[in-house]
C-alpha cells in the first residue's frame, strides 16, 4: 500500500485533499498500472497492446487474474503528475512506465510500489538505479539510449549527407536525459568533422524558431529521444524539408511522417520484454534484484522520397543495412 508520506511528497503537502485507497486484500486480483507518459497515438497504442499480449502469454489474462489500469500523458509535467496520482491511489502491485519525465515523479512518490521503467536513458547517471545488474530499491526496467547511439546517428547522417558540417541537436532542457544527450553529442561530433550546436526547445514555437535560425546549406539536424519533439514531429519534419536540412531521428515515426532517416531502438520490443519483469514481480521477486536490461534490437529506416527531394544519393551500403526503406 502506498504510504501517506509518499502522497505528501508527491503533492507537495496537499495530500489531505486526496483520499487514500483502501488497504489491499491478500486475495484481490493483482493490478498492473500501465503509465504511458507519451501521446496517445497509433505507435503508443501498438506498444501498449504488445505489452498486454506478452503478459497474457505469460499466463496473466486481463479481466480474469490481472487488472490493467492505463493512463496516458503528454510532455507536460503537471499532466504527468496528475496521472501519477490517479494511478498511485489504486495501489497497484506494479507500475510499468514510459517517459523520461514520468519516472522521476513516480520515483519521488513511492518507495514501496514496484516500478518497471521502459526506454529510459542513462538510468544510473540520473540516479534512478544504483547499478544495472542489481538496481536496488523498488525500481528496475529497460534502458533506451546508450552513449554510443549518438555516434551511430551522426555516422548515418554523414554517410547519406557527407557535406554536412554543422549539426544542431534539438533537446528540451526539462527532459531529465537532456544533459546526457548533449554530452554524448558534443563528445562524438568533432571526431566526425561536425560542429555541434545545441538548440533548447520547450514547445512548437521554440522548435520553429530554432530550425529557422539554424538553416544553412551545410547544416543538419539530430534529434535524440524527447517527448516534446515526438509530439511535434510533423512540424519538425516539415521545417527540415522547407529548409533542406538532412536530419536523423531516434524514432521511426519521424521517417513514416516524411523524415529522412532514423536509427532507433525497437521500443515495441522493450515493451514485450518488460512483461517478463512484471510477471516475475507478480510472482514474488523483488524489482531491485532484477537487472536493468539494455536494448538488443535497433532499426535503421530510410525515406528515399525525402532523400531525393534533398538531392541526396543514398549509398548502396547504407541501403543494404536498412531494416526499412520507404520509396
Amino acid at each position: 500500500m502506498i504510504q501517506r508520506r509518499e502522497f505528501i511528497t508527491l503533492l507537495g503537502g496537499a495530500a489531505a485533499a486526496w483520499p487514500l485507497a483502501a488497504q489491499a486484500q491478500p486475495d484481490r486480483v493483482p493490478r498492473v498500472a500501465l503509465f504511458m507518459g507519451i501521446a496517445d497515438d497509433a505507435e503508443g497504442r501498438r506498444r501498449a497492446a504488445t505489452f498486454r499480449q506478452a503478459l497474457q502469454q505469460l499466463g496473466w489474462k486481463e479481466g480474469s487474474n490481472v487488472r490493467i489500469d492505463e493512463r496516458w500523458g503528454v510532455a507536460d509535467t503537471d499532466v504527468i503528475r496528475a496521472s501519477a496520482i490517479e494511478l498511485l491511489q489504486l495501489n497497484p502491485n506494479v507500475i510499468v512506465v514510459q517517459g523520461a519525465r514520468a519516472v522521476p515523479i513516480l520515483q519521488q512518490a513511492t518507495k514501496t510500489i514496484p516500478i518497471v521503467f521502459v526506454s529510459i536513458s542513462d538510468p544510473v547517471g540520473r540516479g534512478i538505479v544504483t547499478n544495472m545488474a542489481r538496481p536496488g530499491g523498488n525500481i528496475t526496467g529497460f534502458q533506451l539510449f546508450e552513449f554510443s547511439v549518438i555516434g551511430k546517428l551522426l555516422e548515418a547522417l554523414k554517410e547519406v549527407a557527407p557535406k554536412v558540417s554543422r549539426v544542431a541537436c534539438l533537446v528540451n532542457p526539462d527532459n531529465p536525459a537532456a544533459n546526457f544527450h548533449v554530452r554524448s553529442f558534443e563528445t562524438v561530433a568533432p571526431s566526425l568533422a561536425v560542429q555541434p550546436l545545441i538548440a533548447r526547445v520547450h514547445n512548437s514555437a521554440d522548435i520553429a524558431q530554432a530550425i529557422e535560425a539554424f538553416a544553412d546549406e551545410n547544416g543538419g539536424l539530430l534529434l535524440p529521444p524527447d517527448d516534446t519533439t515526438v509530439v511535434h514531429r510533423k512540424l519538425v519534419v516539415a521545417l527540415a524539408a522547407r529548409h533542406r536540412l538532412p536530419s536523423v531521428y531516434s524514432f521511426r515515426s519521424f521517417v513514416a511522417d516524411g523524415g529522412l532517416m532514423s536509427y532507433a531502438v525497437d521500443v515495441v520490443d522493450l515493451f514485450r520484454r518488460s512483461a517478463s519483469h512484471v510477471d516475475r514481480i507478480l510472482r514474488g521477486e523483488k524489482p531491485g534484484e532484477l537487472p536493468v536490461e539494455a536494448p538488443t534490437r535497433f532499426e535503421l529506416s530510410l525515406n528515399l522520397q525525402t532523400a531525393k527531394a534533398l538531392g541526396l544519393d543514398v549509398p548502396p551500403t547504407l541501403l543494404a543495412r536498412a531494416d526499412e526503406v520507404i520509396e
